[in-house]
Formats: C-alpha cells, structure tokens, sequence
C-alpha cells in the first residue's frame, strides 16, 4: 500500500515536466506555475533594478558628478526606486512564495480563485510593461514618491504614464491579496484551525489585509496625479488652487503600510526557516501570530511621520511620533521571540538558516535607527539625509530581500525538486551579509554628517565613506547573482531531492518534489500543533499510508 501511494506521488509530480509550451504556461490556473511565472517575472525588474543602483554607485564614487548628468542622475534613482518597490519587493514574497506555497500549506488543491489568480499575473505584466515604456522614453526624474508640484508641474519625463503603470499593478496586488484572504478562511485542511497554521500563512493573512485596504488608496493616488498633470484639475497643484501636502498625506497613508507588505512576509519565511533550524516550536506561538496583525493595524496609522517636516501640525506630529514608537513593540515581540526559539535549539547552519540570522541582525538595525527618524527634534536634522537611505535599505534589504532569498532557498528543493549547492548556498549568504553592511553603514555616518540623499555631487569630505558604499555594493552585487547561477544550474544539473529534505515540518513537506498538479493525491487530516518535531517520523509514516497529520 504505502508502495503505491507513493509511486502514485511520485508520478504525478509533472507539473514541471509536462506541458513544455508556451500556451500550457500562458493559459495555466496551477498556482504553482503562476508563482514561477512571477519568479521569472520579477527576477528581471530585479536585474533591472539593480543595474540602475550600480549606476548610483558608479556615479556617487568620486564628487564632482562626473559620470551621469544631473538630470541622467535623478532618472536613474528615480527608475531604481520605483521598479524596485513596485515591481520586485511588493511582489516578491507574496506572489512568488506565497502564490507557490500557501495552498499546500492549507492542505487545498490551488488558491480560492484560480483565473483570477492569473488574472493579478496578467495585470502585473501589463502594468511592468507600460513601466518599460516609460524606461525606454527616458524614464521618470521626480523620485520614487512623486512629490508635487515637481511632478505635476515642472517635470517633462513620462511621469502620467509612470501613474497608469502603477495604478494598473495595484490591482494585481489587490487581487492576490483578496484570493488569499478567501483561501485561507474557505480551504483549510480538516483539522486546521486557526491557531494550526503556520506563521507564514498568518504573515500573508496580515499583508492581504493591507493589500486589500491599502493599495486602492495610492492606485488612486497617482491616478489624480496623473490626470492634473493631463488635465490641469486642481488637485495637487497650489497653482490651480491644489494642495501638494494632501498628496503626501494620500502617499504616505498607503506607503507606510506598504512596507509592511514588503516585510511581514518576509517575518513568516524567517519564523518556518528557525522553527525547522532549531527542531523546536516558535517561542509564544500565539503572541507572533497576533502580532503580524498588530503590524498591519498600527502600520496604517503612522504614515504622518513621513511629513514631521511639511505644514503638518505639532501636535499631530507628537502623535504620529508616538504611535510610530509603538508600532515598533510587535516588531520587537517577533524578534525577542526568535531569538528565544533559537535559545537552546539545535540549530543547523544551513544556508536558509544564515540568511535567517542575517535578517535579525539586519532588521534590527533597521528597525532601531527607524526610532529616530521618529522624534520630532532628530528627524528635523535627519529629514532627506542618506541616514533615511540607509535606515530604508536595511529594512527593505536587510529585512524584506534577505527574507526572500531564505525562502527560496529553502522552499527551491520542493518548488524545483532539486537540490542546490550548500557550500555556493552558505557562500552566497555571507557575502550578501558583509556586501550589504559595507554599503549601507557609512550611510548612515553621511546622514548624520548631512549628506542630502539624491545629490550627485558632493563635498570631498565625504568620497572615503562613498567609496567604501559604492564598493560594498558590488561585493553586494556578487552575493546577489551567485544564487541566479547556482539556482538555475540546480534546475537541470542539481541532485534529485526528496520530499522533505529539511525534515520539516508542515503539509507542503508531506508531499513529493515538486508537488503534483492537484498538490495532494489524497485528503490530509490536521490532528497534531503547529511545528511539533517531536511527531515528524509519525508525520512521514502516515504520509506513506494516504494520511497526513500536521500543520
């Protein structure tokens, strides 16, 4: 019997082998698929993304600005922070790992809405498409936030088209967000109840929560921009009776939030990695799972920090100031409670695992220097400083993209059923790890020392703390692009892998690599706590047997 069931496993995983076309891709409802398409979709706007950061780099070495044109300059960072946010880190998680993996993890056959599942694809694509456009038409030069009355009065790049680009992918995002939210309360496995699920399904939960109530804020947003700009309403503009402090309040009450879509994924990758590397039950189970909604509530209710230093009232700063401080506290209870799961665990140095302790030493520091941008009287002096800079890359990096490479590196052998080099693996995360820190440390030294961010041209005083950035970038920039090599080596010539071979726990391990179309051949029954180790043997031999007890 247990023979069958997993010749039969093993013989429906094809989803990877069969239908080779470019149809069967295009037109397919298959979560997982539609994940790798946004993997392959997203890795490019990351390439794209960085070749832009690397001409940053390039330019900020010495300080006279001689490489780019001030007006190439601003395209440039402008370009590098808009396809970056919009096109890789809100994505990233959410679409690639979440779209691959949640289903499996509920014990369910796909999301809740398959077509419109392709749909969100569909419109993500459309949307980088018209980005592009706006790229090969000389790209935007307003900066990632679009300030007026710069964007909607004096700059001649393609920022209306820039808008429609976003608005258009915001509803690829709201989609997805919706189709998770539905999946995860309609399509759980028999026996798994909410306090059975995994923490990163509770972590998606959260951010489906800010995708949903979110994203139709900035979508509209930029839309208004986009149509003053075409159309001479007065919106923003002062000149046609527009406040450009409204758009800020507008931008920042979604963009605060959408930081939390970057990172609260990233949080639930980082609790499954040191769950399975320390073989022990994330620390207050409970109080991790209430906090990534905590996150997503308070998130929406600190964007007035962003503008301590615009007309916004005292008063209204002093509070801002002070929830900003509090919504610090659930952040603090997740890492506090890792580090206690890692407190006698017997942890196992894989390559998932480093990337894992990099993002608590990263984010940390993120989240540490983000309290001071927080009061009043520092943010004066640190407003549009590099020290924002840095403080946003070790979020954003530090945080959001070192969470992303963990999970693929620790989901790759199930998505691809290969396995990857462990030693390139290990390599690749401790450059990662020292390239970031070497170019975003002496950022914040620059900020504090009152370098502005955005200037292509400096002071002499400041090109020994560039130069150093500018070379751990591309120590940065090699950590980066190890793993598109090794991963896609791992593809054709990697070793086979097993169905579980981190021994984990938890239903997307219990079947075979990669999982079969319908991810299951039979229906798993939940009966056991969320990462209790202690019953993974029971786990595997019930697997084998057509039943799966686990969450």
């Amino acid at each position: 019997m247990a023979t069958e069931v997993i010749e039969k496993v093993e013989s429906r995983s094809t989803y990877l082998n069969n239908g080779h076309t470019v149809k069967s891709w295009l037109l397919t409802l298959d979560h997982k698929r539609i994940g790798l398409l946004y993997l392959f979709s997203i890795s490019i706007f990351f390439l794209i993304g960085g070749i832009y950061a690397s001409l940053i780099r390039l330019e900020l070495v010495t300080p006279e600005g001689d490489l780019l044109t001030p007006d190439t300059y601003n395209r440039v960072f402008t370009m590098h922070g808009v396809i970056m946010i919009f096109f890789f880190l809100i994505p990233s998680i959410p679409a690639v790992l979440g779209n691959f993996l949640l289903p499996i993890m509920l014990g369910a056959k796909d999301v809740a809405f398959p077509k419109l599942n392709l749909l969100s694809w569909y419109i993500f694509m459309l949307g980088g498409a018209l980005m592009m456009y706006t790229l090969i038409n000389g790209g935007i030069d307003t900066g990632w936030t679009f300030y007026p009355p710069y964007s909607s009065i004096y700059s001649n790049s393609e920022v209306t088209m820039a808008g429609v680009s976003i608005f258009i992918t915001g509803f690829s995002s709201i989609l997805t967000g919706l189709n998770f939210m539905v999946t995860i309360h309609t399509m759980r496995a028999p026996g798994l109840t909410w306090f059975r699920l995994p923490l990163f399904v509770w972590a998606h939960y959260a951010t489906s929560l800010i995708q949903i109530l979110g994203t139709p804020v900035i979508a509209i947003t930029v839309l208004a921009l986009a149509l003053e700009r075409t159309f001479q309403i007065g919106i923003f503009d002062p000149k046609l009776g527009g406040d450009p402090v409204l758009f800020q309040h507008m931008f920042w009450f979604y963009s605060h939030p959408a930081v939390y879509i970057m990172i609260l994924p990233s949080m639930g990758v980082i609790s499954e990695i040191i769950a399975n590397s320390t073989r022990k039950r994330v620390f207050g189970y409970h109080f991790v799972a209430f906090s990534s909604l905590a996150i997503a509530v308070f998130g929406f209710l600190v964007w007035g920090h962003h503008m301590f230093t615009t007309s916004q009232s005292m008063y209204a700063g002093m509070v801002f100031s002070i929830i900003s401080y509090a919504v610090a506290i659930p952040s603090a209870i997740k890492t506090f409670n890792w580090l206690a799961t890692i407190y006698k665990g017997s942890v196992s140095f894989s390559t998932p695992m480093i990337y894992a302790l990099a993002f608590l030493g990263l984010f940390t520091i993120g989240g540490m220097t983000g309290l001071f941008l927080s009061a009043l009287g520092l943010d004066i002096h640190l407003h549009d400083t590099y020290f924002v800079v840095a403080h946003f890359h070790y979020v954003m990096v530090g945080g959001a993209i070192i969470g992303y490479l963990g999970g693929l590196h620790y989901w790759w052998p199930k998505m691809t059923g290969r396995l990857y080099p462990e030693t390139l693996g290990r390599i690749s995360a401790v450059i990662v790890f020292v390239g970031f820190n070497f170019t975003f440390m002496p950022q914040f030294i620059l900020g504090y020392l009152g370098m502005p961010r955005r200037y292509y041209a400096y002071v002499p005083e400041f090109q020994v703390l560039h130069v150093l950035s500018s070379g751990g970038a591309f120590v940065l920039a090699v950590g980066f692009m190890l793993p598109l090599f090794y991963l896609a080596w791992s593809i054709k010539y990697g070793q086979k892998a097993p169905n579980n071979p981190w021994t984990a726990f938890g239903l997307e391990w219990q079947t075979a690599s990669p999982p079969p179309t319908e991810n299951f051949t039979y229906n798993p029954v939940v009966t056991t706590e969320a990462y209790e180790f202690e019953h993974v043997e029971e786990i595997r031999n019930a697997g084998k047997t057509g039943a799966i007890q686990t969450a």
